[in-house]
């Protein structure tokens, strides 16, 4: 039999198969629905391997097995397609199955570890602005021009990005902004996707539960442009010390932008407050209302990726003077006792840096800036250190709370920030577990013109405890309490 990588190139899926559906087994097989005539995809996944459910599978009334290892007992009246790689066969399957739908618009991945929620929200938000059906694969939600998806992962699997994708089809979607995640390339979620560009935003560190180096991290994220076609484009952070290593092997036409380094589009803030900033690109200059160095570089890598797509320079300005921030992606409101509460997704070392340097290069320094953060549970361990340290030196003071501790025991995971906070800053640090209660408590320690920046959650509104996930909304919490303290 013929390797499935030997037709699914040229044959549509409906020919090869005889089906339309397709199902993909990765955490549980029980969860799939199967039915007669579909093709089960026998893939290793993260947490079980879907060869173990082959029978399980053909009792249902599979008809057709695509699988990596070997099967020494096959059953009649079963047909058995052996790949190299389960999931990259998917991609292709789930591609030709809807049309190849990546090659009826302008799709433009962003990568990187911080940014890439804003870069493509905000490009979406742009060029709907100005008047093009646009369509977005995001953290925050996925968007068919103006009808509204939740969105699970980052990067959605290879059926679910296909099957928007020929939504996005179906109403005349010219360009599509798709955030590419590390397990999103690692996992080959994106194969059989012709992408017109590819942003890197920069590279910190995050995922290490998973890649387990930061250089293997690294080198997934560089797949992503080794992979895009010669008539694409790829645009680099040259002020990242990896903005380079990223595209030095890539076919597609390379651009550059920065704030430090002389680059193809060319960024400095000329003045920084919490109303805004404003910016010089190339020597224009623009007010915005997204502030801090790192939302300068986001807006530089929507500049050029709108310029490099054709919209007009003028026309760019104008319409990025009026683009907001994403939500939960430094979202903040002031109270009347003149309170400043921040809320950001910040969950890395450098995210969570990031944004305490541009708060203490606003603020006067006669207010006090009260931060509430802690670590996501069964994630990466090595970063909850590091990121005590960051907030304590950072802060005015800090309380260290619960994230979403998942099966871990979140005041283990408090304690291993804490190690983090040198001895010198541990009179600035408290733990309150329950992070209702630390917000209400950063809350009642406030003072008029003080700054609170709680952290972590941004978008989220829920709290993954034990397997279950409850409402929580930092935002809402907030308000709540400052509005009863202001009674």
């Amino acid at each position: 039999m013929k390797l499935l990588k030997d037709i699914l190139y040229k044959v549509p899926i409906k020919s090869v198969f005889g089906s339309t559906d397709i199902y993909i087994s990765d955490i549980s097989y029980d969860s799939r629905k199967v039915t007669k005539d579909n093709v089960f995809v026998a893939i290793k996944g993260v947490k079980s391997d879907g060869h173990q459910f082959i029978d399980q599978a053909i009792e249902k009334g599979v008809s057709v097995i695509v699988h990596e290892d070997s099967i020494p007992l096959k059953k009649d009246g079963i047909t058995y397609v052996r790949v190299q790689n389960s999931a990259k066969a998917l991609a292709f399957m789930a591609a030709n199955n809807y049309g190849q739908p990546s090659q009826n618009l302008k799709l433009v991945g962003v990568t990187g570890t911080n940014g890439k929620t804003t870069v493509a929200s905000l490009l979406y938000e742009l060029f709907r602005s100005a008047g093009f059906k646009v369509g977005l694969l995001s953290t925050v939600k996925i968007v068919v021009n103006d009808q509204v998806f939740p969105a699970t992962h980052t990067t959605p699997d290879s059926i679910v990005i296909n099957n928007y994708l020929k939504k996005m089809n179906d109403v005349g979607v010219e360009f599509c902004f798709m955030e590419v995640s590390s397990h999103g390339i690692a996992q080959q979620r994106i194969e059989g996707l012709v992408f017109e560009g590819g942003v890197f935003t920069n590279l910190s560190h995050d995922h290490l539960d998973y890649h387990h180096t930061f250089s293997a991290y690294r080198d997934v994220k560089q797949m992503f442009f080794d992979q895009l076609p010669k008539s694409s484009f790829a645009l680099t952070n040259l002020d990242d010390k990896n903005g380079l290593f990223m595209v030095q092997n890539t076919r597609a036409k390379v651009h550059s932008y920065a704030l430090k380094s002389y680059a193809d589009f060319r960024v400095q803030i000329l003045e920084n407050q919490f109303k805004g900033q404003l910016l010089k690109i190339n020597d224009l200059e623009i007010w915005v209302k997204l502030i801090g160095s790192f939302n300068a570089y986001n807006l530089a890598a929507i500049f050029a990726c709108a310029k490099i797509l054709g919209l007009a320079t003028d026309e760019i300005l104008r319409l990025m003077s009026n683009l907001e921030s994403v939500k939960g992606r430094f979202e903040f409101f002031i109270t009347d006792s003149n309170i400043t509460v921040i809320i950001d997704y910040a969950h890395t070392p450098d995210a969570l840096k990031n944004i305490l340097q541009t708060i203490n290069e606003i603020r006067s320094k006669n207010e006090s800036l009260i931060t509430i953060f802690g670590c996501g549970g069964d994630r990466d361990k090595i970063k909850r250190p590091k990121m005590g340290h960051i907030a304590s030196v950072l802060s005015t003071k800090v309380i260290l709370t619960s994230d979403n501790p998942r099966s871990e025991d979140p005041e283990t995971i408090i304690s291993e920030i804490e190690e983090g906070v040198e001895a010198q800053n541990l009179r600035k640090t408290i733990s309150i577990t329950n992070r209702k209660q630390a917000i209400k408590t950063a809350c009642q320690l406030a003072r008029p013109s003080d700054i609170i920046l709680v952290t972590g959650k941004g978008h989220e509104t829920y709290q993954e405890i034990q397997g279950e996930k409850k409402y929580f909304n930092d935002f809402e919490i907030a308000q709540e309490y400052l509005k009863q303290l202001q009674k």
